[in-house]
């Protein structure tokens, strides 16, 4: 860093904290709030209007291309550093809507994740050409493997729609068109109700696929299709599949007639050898347990990256959290919410409580300087996204970028991104000086984040009412994180004033 950057950096944490020490009291907080970092970025247009834009990702080794998922259905293929509009590479708003309520912007289905097999562009591959989709999705024309888990002592579950991995094929690795007519359903997860799906699929440095899925829905992992007496998240038997993290090799059992792992019941993939749950009644696809809802993780990849799988778990009513996810382990949904013992009868949260001695429950991340999570202060619903691999903002190299939807509900509005030390525990708020008070414009939400092939990310925004249209849009922009220049430094100076003013007028804090 030079010497510019320093003095533009110490000019602007100068005029924060003399910002703070005349700021009016903050509204409370069971941890502490989350206040404005030193790192600025700009936000630059790559597509838009969207509907509701919620993932990017390229296929390996591309650098020129990002495919953007949007939630009613469409996957769209942006190329880079072009001003035209993102192509339609697959239309699968007939399989998603219905279920997806696109009017609705409380509404959890739809298309929710994508991932290139790592052997896409080999042609010595059993991946190649292939990819992945998680999507919600009526009941006709899908075969059951994961029902929907029934509790005795409540009303009986229904299935009412399921979530499912399909592989899908291009006739080359570098066409624009994904070809619908190439379709196999991997396996499928019956739902009863519409919320905590999770929703990414992901292939990691080991080569197998990982999916995230939530507890079900409803609040506090109970009721209606929950089991007792301690939540699906913390069951690892019966075939419940939900609150959990699963890893499988999704390619047909074949085309790899030499693997060691075993064929799945329905004949349609191997569940890795090394999954920790095989005994006798247990679920052999689960990776790790205890989750809510992990609509959102990713592997740290890339130059300097380390591999290690962090998660944002999607808290209650209090806590929001971020997870280091690893084998075998249990994440303690919902026993505990973040740190905090939880109360399933009413949604409270008891005492702080990190590392309980003789718990086989893991907390989340923690470093020097505590643990990665957050109150509802500070927002209502974390999305997950990346740790930054890129060279074009080099002060935020290995950093986890992650945000939140909404800083309220009801409407769900304003929300924001945040940036997160992996080694210190520290989460911090972007500087954004190109909006006033560094908030993202037209009180949009944030749904999503996307990375490319060189290790830069994106943020998928969207509008709810009153300025937009639950998943239909059109709303939605993709914004790209861009270095500031070093003359902006005095406009963060300004927008640090501007901020000061905004949070007064919001009373956010």
């Amino acid at each position: 860093m030079n010497k510019v950057q320093v003095n533009c950096r110490a000019l602007t944490a100068a005029a924060f904290l003399a910002l703070a020490l005349g700021a009016p009291a903050s509204a409370d907080h069971i941890l502490p709030a989350i206040e404005h970092g030193d790192i600025a970025v700009r936000l630059k247009s790559i597509a838009g209007p969207l509907a509701a834009p919620l993932y990017g990702i390229n296929p390996p080794g591309d650098t020129s291309r990002l495919f953007i998922l949007e939630q009613n259905g469409l996957v769209l293929v942006k190329q880079l550093g072009s001003p035209a509009a993102p192509a339609v590479a697959l239309d699968l708003q007939s399989r998603v809507s219905p279920p997806l309520n696109v009017t609705s912007f409380n509404d959890e289905r739809g298309l929710l994740g994508l991932a290139f097999h790592p052997g896409f562009s080999n042609p010595g591959s059993p991946g190649y050409r292939k990819l992945y989709t998680y999507t919600s999705e009526a009941l006709a024309g899908n075969p059951l493997t994961f029902p929907v888990p029934n509790e005795p002592t409540q009303a009986p579950s229904v299935l009412n729609y399921v979530n499912v991995v399909s592989e899908y094929q291009m006739t080359t690795p570098t066409s624009n068109v994904i070809d619908p007519g190439s379709r196999r359903v991997i396996f499928t997860i019956g739902k009863d109700q519409g919320n905590h799906n999770g929703g990414t699929v992901a292939f990691g440095p080991d080569g197998y696929l990982y999916l995230a899925t939530g507890d079900g829905g409803g609040a506090n992992d109970r009721g209606r299709a929950h089991r007792e007496p301690l939540g699906n998240a913390q069951v690892i038997t019966e075939n419940n599949v939900l609150g959990k993290m699963l890893r499988i090799d999704p390619i047909h059992p074949s085309l790899t007639l030499g693997s060691g792992d075993a064929v799945s019941s329905n004949g349609e993939y191997r569940i890795p050898a090394g999954n920790p749950f095989d005994a006798p009644g247990q679920v052999p696809e689960i990776y790790a347990y205890g989750l809510r809802n992990p609509y959102r993780f990713a592997f740290d990849v890339g130059t300097g990256g380390t591999g290690n799988l962090i998660l944002a778990d999607v808290g209650q009513n209090n806590i929001e959290e971020i997870n280091r996810i690893e084998v075998g382990k249990n994440y303690g949904w919902a026993i505990k919410e973040g740190t905090f013992l939880f109360n399933r009868p009413d949604g409270t949260i008891g005492a702080n409580s990190p590392e309980l001695p003789g718990s086989s429950l893991t907390d989340p991340i923690q470093g020097s300087m505590g643990y990665l999570q957050y109150d509802h202060g500070d927002g209502i619903s974390v999305t997950g996204g990346f740790v930054y691999r890129g060279s074009a903002i080099p002060e935020l190299f290995g950093k986890y970028v992650f945000g939140d939807l909404a800083i309220r509900g009801g409407p769900r509005i304003d929300g924001r991104l945040f940036y997160a030390d992996l080694t210190t525990g520290e989460i911090k708020e972007f500087l954004i000086p190109q909006f006033p008070g560094h908030q993202l414009p037209n009180q949009v939400t944030v749904h999503g984040f996307g990375q490319d092939g060189n290790g830069e990310l994106y943020a998928m925004v969207t509008n709810t009412p009153p300025n937009g249209v639950g998943p239909n849009g059109p709303g939605g922009i993709a914004y790209m994180f861009i270095a500031v220049p070093e003359p902006a430094c005095f406009m963060l100076v300004a927008g640090a004033m501007l901020m000061f003013v905004g949070i007064g007028q919001r009373g956010r804090r």
